[in-house]
């Protein structure tokens, strides 16, 4: 969570944080990217051949992907749109 400010209110006693966590839903042109999070297991669209892959990094519109047939590629979140992979629970 990024630290946007402090509040000071009209007693001097009573303070309040203001603090706003940044998502990534502003990040992204393509909006189910906004969707995802670390360690969640996705698919290339365009590459099925890559197999499964599991996120490990968002940076800005950079998501950096692990997959299981290509190993570690950096996706443009702005310009390929992953898919989730939906895996059954233990």
């Amino acid at each position: 969570m990024d630290y946007i400010g402090q509040l000071e209110l009209t007693s001097p006693h009573t303070r309040a944080i203001v603090a706003t966590a940044w998502s990534h839903a502003n990040l992204f042109d393509k909006p189910g990217n906004a969707l995802l999070s670390p360690g969640d297991f996705v698919r290339h669209a365009d590459q099925p051949d890559w197999g499964l892959g599991q996120i490990q990094s968002i940076a800005g519109h950079r998501i950096t992907v692990n997959f299981e047939n290509a190993g570690k590629v950096v996706i443009d979140g702005n310009v390929i749109e992953l898919q989730s992979a939906d895996l059954p629970r233990p």
